[in-house]
């Protein structure tokens, strides 16, 4: 599974130079091998083109990163390029696009050589290239600055792993174990919906049909996977649970790797056989499951399932999440659920313990449990709106310390506390923006690239902190 965003880089020159100033190219070229340097010390795979002069060059080019299949294409002006030259192949491209309004020198004041306007104009070019897309509704990505400014960077890696998670995103392949929980309806979409507005592909099996799976795993597998758990987590349960929780975890792992999904759901209430293979629920694999970068949500939900799969491949460190309790005196939200949760978001040592199950006959799971990190994070929701139209609600919040009660280990769990008065972000998240019971919660501040995010998949951004909606 990738997990490296890669750009296409599209230089676009004037082919009248290469006529009449041949030497400008040997400094324009330097510079542009420096810019993909620059992108690919950020951990972004670049993809680059040869510099593009006229529209055949440019078809050319957009057809290669088609074939590369890159998650963005990045335009980089070495000087002014007519618009036309390059706006049609941009504008059936696949990929989103970014236009990196850069220079070769970071400096053009007062006493500047003025010859140096040679190698510093493309920002004309950019505009030019810019004002032609839009009209075309095509909204390109713009970062502007130079290089040398690590914001500038940022702002494009922001972007690029959108685009990434966005490509991810549009490609899931969901599978849904057993029905959605009964009566449940808030993140409820028609599949055919999920599958032309957002490309989710959803598949749904029962329990029995992870049986031939569940039982080809060896005791060998076994073993070796609960020496992992050994190194990796605090295990306070006995042999047995241990074994059969893991037994059932690698029987599905085999049946999502085999069957190439992104991300999955379960009914919990579908896991009712009182013994043999299938004879417990398998969160502890669900939470494993997240941590490579497969997305899960409870309750039969592919929707929050298909955006934490994204989300995760591209930025790390995201989990699925509930809000259950507010904590109306202490202005903050407590997130939990029954056992699923990524260990990479754990502030210390993850717990497997055996957890009481008293929903179905089965046999108790061992799952995992943990306090979230604390420190900034983004909370995250995608709502289905009428119309077809699906809302992507974020919020920066703030992972309070962990909580004091003698029993609280045996929980999932974290505190947050919104930017803004927690009863008025309640208000907005359900009043205005119609936000569903579960979520995503990423660890730092995502706000910037989750917008990007929302306007590569379609999606109307709804963000909630100070500044928005009646804050």
């Amino acid at each position: 599974m990738n997990t490296t965003p890669k750009v296409g880089l599209l230089p676009l020159y004037l082919e009248l130079y290469d006529k009449t100033l041949p030497e400008m190219r040997e400094t324009l070229d330097p510079f542009l091998r420096g810019v993909a340097q620059k992108i690919e010390g950020a951990d972004i795979q670049v993809e680059p083109a040869p510099v593009c002069r006229l529209r055949p060059e440019v078809e050319s080019a957009v057809h290669s990163f088609h074939e590369s299949d890159v998650d963005l294409i990045v335009t980089l002006h070495l000087a002014y390029s007519p618009s036309l030259e390059a706006v049609s192949p941009l504008i059936n491209a696949h990929q989103p696009i970014l236009m990196l309004d850069t220079t070769l020198d970071e400096s053009f004041g007062l006493e500047v050589d003025p010859m140096r306007l040679l190698y510093n104009h493309g920002i004309h070019g950019v505009q030019d290239l810019a004002s032609v897309l839009r009209r075309y509704e095509t909204y390109p990505f713009v970062v502007a600055g130079h290089l040398s400014d690590p914001h500038v960077i940022d702002r494009f890696n922001e972007i690029a792993h959108a685009a990434l998670a966005a490509r991810r995103f549009k490609r899931t392949r969901a599978l849904r174990i057993g029905p959605v929980f009964a009566g449940m309806g808030d993140f409820q979409v028609e599949e055919k919906t999920l599958d032309s507005e957002l490309g989710i592909q959803v598949e749904e099996i029962s329990p029995e049909d992870l049986l031939g799976d569940v039982e080809g795993i060896s005791q060998d597998e076994i073993e070796d996977e609960v020496a992992r758990d050994v190194e990796n987590f605090r295990v306070d349960t006995n042999e047995e649970v241990h074994e059969r929780s893991n037994r059932l975890g690698l029987g599905l792992r085999k049946y999502l790797e085999r069957n190439e999904y992104d991300a999955f759901s379960l009914n919990f209430l579908s896991f009712d056989y009182e013994d043999g293979p299938l004879g417990t629920v398998p969160f502890l694999e669900c939470s494993k499951a997240m941590f490579r970068g497969i997305g899960y949500a409870g309750e039969g939900d592919v929707l929050t399932a298909s955006l934490v799969g994204a989300l995760q491949t591209a930025f790390g460190q995201t989990t699925f999440t509930e809000i259950f309790c507010p904590d109306w005196k202490g202005g903050s939200l407590f997130l939990s659920h029954m056992g699923e949760i990524n260990p990479e978001v754990a502030a210390g040592e993850p717990r497997l313990y055996e957890k009481d199950f008293g929903f179905t006959p089965t046999q108790n799971p061992a799952v995992l449990t943990c306090a979230i990190r604390p420190g900034t994070a983004t909370l995250v929701n995608l709502a289905p709106a009428s119309h077809k139209a699906f809302n992507l609600i974020a919020a920066k919040v703030e992972v309070l310390e962990d909580g004091t009660h003698p029993d609280i280990e045996d929980w999932i769990r974290a505190w947050i506390q919104p930017e803004i008065p927690m009863e008025r972000f309640l208000e907005i998240y359900s009043e205005d923006y119609g936000g569903t019971h579960h979520s995503a919660l990423m660890l730092g501040d995502n706000m910037k690239a989750l917008e990007a995010f929302a306007r590569m998949t379609g999606m109307r951004f709804c963000p909630i902190g100070p500044g928005g909606k009646d804050a």
